[in-house]
């Protein structure tokens, strides 16, 4: 519950405020010609008029705390102490992972009053950064599934339909984002927990290649499919934030050596004769009619923008299998963890929760070997694809924001699907490479309904996915719509 409430900035001085780029904002924050506590009560404006009925935060701080952290930024820099990056930045880490002061709760109830001593690595050079912490954005019950839920927190809606799922697991810190409640946001993806909520909200979500943002995950070695990365409204303030969030670390035996400020660079590049493969389905998993429809609206942008476009996709085969054997495993691990501390976790759990858990104990030494062998093999063959061409276009969800009420999308196009998982194929089957994956506003069904498309690059190839992204936005300018919620 927000508590002090001021009144309200001047309702066009606000509106500009909630929609300027994060390095817009900071540069401003520098000269002085912009407070930092100025900038926290547009946000808390936004906040109170729009959190209420989307449901994007949650532990959020009262509003005097955060002007308070607001205060401490602007004298710091008046007094000529060096400021980072993300200086004045309001944020809110996704409740998967640990904030100083704030409850890590997962989404899950018997976390309510879990608090973090520590910031985790992430959260820690953002706040070294200057991004000030005020809450924690919504994610599922332990960020499974593409649909941002749980039984703690509740549901968060999608501010371009409020009747409609918001995408996950980072769909808290998407909507945040679509609506003006916050510049940046960071997140994480395993299946697609960065790149669906983008393609559900209308804004940019990076998946950096395994090991660009280092983790301190417990399975910090084998059958690695997650990754931390940035949120935004532009491609720009996601190299932002990847610049502070990438770099090596020496807790994170795959973390690579590339400095985080090598993305905080000049994105604009000729694209001339850059080969670009697209596909709307990779040849495993059926995909909405629109949804593939605006994928080959974007081979045809990048056509334009004097690409070579060709209708092709990797052998992926095999990928989901992998995909599934290595979640579980890592799922195992969690649910050890639970029932050496909460014996009766499964009746707090949602039943896919349990299922994948389940699953992961099913699991024997060599199902998971195996898995290596076949993701080894799947890389080798990507890695050949990529010789032939630069990036390759996809959809970054095979299907537009489903109602809310739905859990998980169990049919497309009158074909059923198994799990919980197999709608997600699009980005599961890119998580097993390890490459560096974006979505980026895509355009909007006949309803209005946004679709994020879904870019990947060549092994570790960061920032010439950034490249590619922004210029693919600057053509198109979808992601300078915002919904109707947020402006109104």
């Amino acid at each position: 519950m927000l508590a002090g409430k001021r009144p309200a900035l001047n309702n066009v001085f606000m509106s500009d405020l909630i929609w300027r780029s994060a390095r817009s904002l900071t540069a401003a924050m520098r000269r002085r010609e912009l407070s930092a506590e100025a900038l926290m009560n547009a946000c808390y404006d936004q906040i109170e008029r729009v959190n209420p009925s989307l449901n994007a935060l949650v532990s959020l701080l009262p509003r005097e705390e955060a002007l308070a952290l607001a205060r401490t930024a602007d004298t710091r820099l008046a007094q000529g102490a060096p400021v980072g990056p993300l200086h004045g930045l309001p944020m809110a880490p996704k409740d998967l992972i640990d904030a100083a002061g704030f409850p890590t709760t997962q989404g899950f109830v018997p976390f309510a009053h879990q608090v973090a001593a520590h910031d985790c690595l992430l959260t820690a050079r953002q706040r070294a950064a200057g991004a000030l912490y005020i809450g924690k954005s919504n994610t599922p019950e332990f960020g499974l599934g593409s649909h941002t839920f749980n039984s703690l927190f509740g549901l968060t809606r999608n501010p371009w339909d409020p009747e409609r799922s918001a995408g996950g697991s980072s769909g808290g810190a998407a909507v945040a984002l679509a609506t003006g409640m916050l510049p940046l946001a960071d997140g994480s993806d395993m299946g697609g927990s960065l790149r669906n909520p983008a393609s559900f909200c209308n804004v940019v979500g990076l998946r950096p290649s395994i090991g660009r943002v280092p983790d301190d995950r417990p399975m910090a070695w084998l059958a690695r499919l997650s990754s931390n990365g940035p949120m935004a409204r532009s491609v720009a303030d996601a190299a932002l934030l990847l610049s502070v969030q990438a770099g090596p670390a020496l807790s994170d035996p795959l973390s690579l050596e590339r400095s985080g400020l090598e993305f905080d660079a000049a994105l604009h590049r000729d694209l001339t004769g850059v080969r670009i493969a697209w596909s709307p389905d990779l040849g495993l998993t059926p995909v909405d009619g629109e949804v593939a429809s605006l994928v080959e609206r974007a081979a045809d942008t990048f056509a334009a923008l004097s690409c070579r476009v060709a209708a092709d996709a990797p052998d992926l085969s095999g990928a989901m299998d992998v995909f599934q054997i290595q979640r579980a495993a890592a799922l195992a691990v969690t649910g050890r963890t639970l029932e050496a501390s909460i014996p009766d976790w499964r009746r707090h759990a949602k039943d896919t929760a349990v299922w994948n858990i389940e699953r992961g104990f099913a699991l024997e030494a060599g199902d998971l070997l195996e898995s290596e062998v076949q993701r080894s093999a799947i890389y080798r063959r990507v890695v050949r694809f990529f010789d032939h061409y630069d990036a390759l276009v996809l959809p970054a969800a095979q299907v537009p924001p489903f109602p809310a009420e739905l859990e998980w999308v169990s049919e497309i196009n009158g074909r059923r699907l198994d799990t919980y998982l197999d709608w997600m194929t699009i980005c599961c089957a890119i998580s097993v490479t390890g490459l560096p994956a974006i979505s980026v506003p895509g355009g909007f069904t006949r309803s209005g309904l946004p679709v994020g498309i879904q870019i990947v690059a060549g092994p570790r190839q960061d920032f010439e996915l950034l490249q590619l992204a922004y210029r693919f936005e600057q053509a198109t300018g979808f992601g300078q719509t915002h919904p109707e919620v947020a402006t109104g």
